[in-house]
């Protein structure tokens, strides 16, 4: 069956595009829009307006360059908007430990870190004990969202446990990716969790693992099973992919993995989300596409060399710097082993387990603080008009600051 398998341009028939489609409206307003943000105050302009504009409250969750004064002081600027700040600071772990986090694939991610999915685990975490039902989360480098897109998100999120955007400007893709982009190969654009709405009430409600992809990992249930809507376009902040290496090297072993899984569901339409993870479970499976994957690599990086000869100085340097990190990327492709993908799968598939049990124990909070409080988190800074702290009454109890 995994002769079938392979590295395509595009995931497309997992989801469901509903951009055009009519919604009845949304029951209820976003309780909240939530930020984890690591670049300076000043690229959140856009989404502090965005909220304003909504009338639905930020939770911005600072480290790195984001400064809580900082976004205190942007909030306070923006008439209408409101927020509450909390600083994260270096090295902070949840009290939710996964297993996927352990040293091993650690290593085989070339170290990568990143507070990403520790910021989106709060905002699940911190919405589930003040009892809010569906919250939106967005990257700090996103911008023109459009207010019918977001209010028709929220609609769709009354009854479906997610629903998200596609950053295709500019493409939101993984290193590899973009080398085939550059190449002349086609290559589509996913969902992902740069914009992505979240029904907190579900029961099956998923935890973002720490490697790279991690909202892959998030919502792979309902890709498998072709229910994930997508509601309209954002745009990423521009970046130079190629610029560092090492880049290519800490995406790996995530981007195999979720390229492997994301496969075998356009394969095997059919199939139950429990037969599809038994298949992954082996590791001949994982010997199959890490051949295929390096193939695919492979095969980008020689389309590169003959698309040098026409391209332009700049386009030169630029495939100069892609084909180095196509390099990194096979070398550490390589290195993962199949055996240590099925690890990664089993282990995953437990810490959903763990993350149940864990959302089961957890308290219900009667203000924000309070829920800050539980996670070993500081105070966070209500400003603007004010968010409502309280449990259950997100959108009625909104007092001035």
């Amino acid at each position: 069956m995994s002769r079938a398998i392979k590295h395509g341009p595009s995931h497309a028939s997992l989801l469901r595009d509903v951009s055009a489609t009519n919604v009845s409206p949304a029951r209820s307003k976003l309780d909240a829009i939530v930020v984890p943000a690591g670049r300076p105050a000043s690229a959140l302009q856009e989404v502090i307006t965005l909220s304003a504009n909504l009338g639905v409250p930020l939770v911005v969750l600072c480290s790195l360059q984001a400064q809580v004064e900082h976004v205190r002081q942007r909030v306070e600027d923006t008439f209408g908007a409101r927020a509450l700040v909390v600083d994260v600071s270096p090295g902070y772990q949840l009290p939710f430990r996964p297993q996927t986090s352990s040293g091993d694939f650690t290593k085989a991610s070339a170290d990568r870190s990143s507070d990403l999915s520790t910021k989106r685990n709060i905002g699940l975490l911190l919405g589930r004990m003040l009892g809010w039902k569906k919250i939106l989360f967005v990257d700090d480098d996103i911008s023109q969202f459009r207010r019918a897109h977001v209010e028709k998100l929220s609609g769709f999120l009354d009854f479906r446990p997610v629903a998200s955007m596609v950053s295709r400007d500019f493409p939101d893709n993984s290193v590899v990716c973009h080398a085939r982009r550059l190449a002349g190969f086609k290559q589509d654009v996913f969902v992902s969790g740069a914009a992505l709405g979240v029904n907190l009430q579900d029961p099956k409600l998923s935890f973002f693992a720490d490697i790279y992809n991690e909202d892959w990992f998030f919502f792979a249930k309902h890709a498998a099973e072709r229910s994930l809507p997508k509601i309209g376009e954002v745009r990423q902040a521009k970046y130079r992919p190629f610029a560092d290496t090492r880049r290519a090297a800490r995406e790996e072993f995530g981007d195999l993995l979720a390229e492997g899984l994301y496969a075998l569901f356009e394969s095997t339409p059919g199939w139950s989300f429990k037969e599809q993870l038994a298949m992954v479970m082996r590791e001949n499976y994982w010997q199959d596409f890490k051949d295929i994957r390096l193939d695919t690599i492979v095969e980008t990086s020689k389309a590169l060399e003959t698309t040098q000869l026409n391209a332009s100085p700049m386009d030169y340097l630029t495939m100069l710097d892609a084909q180095e990190s196509l390099e990194e990327a096979k070398k550490w492709a390589n290195l993962i082993t199949p055996g240590l993908c099925v690890e990664f799968i089993a282990e995953w598939q437990q810490d959903e387990a763990r993350w149940q049990k864990f959302l089961l124990d957890l308290p219900l909070a009667r203000t924000a603080n309070d829920a800050l409080a539980v996670l070993d988190l500081p105070e966070g800074v209500s400003c603007g008009y004010g968010i409502s702290t309280t449990y259950v009454d997100a959108q009625a109890n909104l007092e001035p600051a």
